[in-house]
């Protein structure tokens, strides 16, 4: 963006960037499955440095406005990353949601998510899950719902594939 009240802060949107490569080099490759759901959740999950190295940098971006920059049916949202071959060939959005349902999407290739609650709402839960991970495998679908509060929802899509349905 041109606009300079929404561009990153030195080392904020690459810094993510390089956060999310670290963390996708890790999990490249594998299958998209409760395998690695329970992975996830065992080493980068709630109370792990890397969720609160991945939190703090998404607080830090919803404020300077190069996350979650569009909004649509009370959800803010935005992609942040195309898939790259420097991210694994994921790409990254994130999303804000309080209190609601999207729209229902399938997961050609599968979906990761990270829920972070904000500080205000620890209870919030995405599709019923806590704070961490979630995974779907490919072919999945769902109507993805935060509840009990807000939460940012970080996803990562293989080739960012990602089917919405009507």
């Amino acid at each position: 963006m041109s606009d300079s009240s929404h561009s990153a802060s030195p080392g904020g949107k690459e810094a993510f960037h390089q956060l999310i490569a670290g963390l996708t080099a890790e999990i490249a490759g594998r299958p998209l499955d409760a395998e690695l759901d329970r992975w996830l959740n065992a080493n980068h999950g709630a109370g792990s440095p890397t969720f609160a190295r991945l939190g703090a940098a998404c607080r830090q971006g919803v404020a300077e406005g190069w996350l979650c920059e569009r909004e649509g049916g009370g959800i803010r949202y935005g992609r942040v990353f195309k898939a790259e071959d420097a991210l694994h060939r994921f790409s990254v959005d994130v999303v804000d949601m309080q209190d609601i349902a999207g729209p229902h999407h399938t997961h050609p290739q599968g979906e990761i998510d990270l829920i972070m609650p904000l500080d205000d709402s620890p209870a919030a839960s995405f599709d019923g899950r806590p704070a961490g991970w979630c995974v779907y495998s490919p072919g999945s679908a769902h109507r993805p719902t935060v509840a009990q509060g807000r939460a940012l929802v970080l996803y990562l899509l293989p080739e960012g594939q990602i089917k919405f349905t009507v």
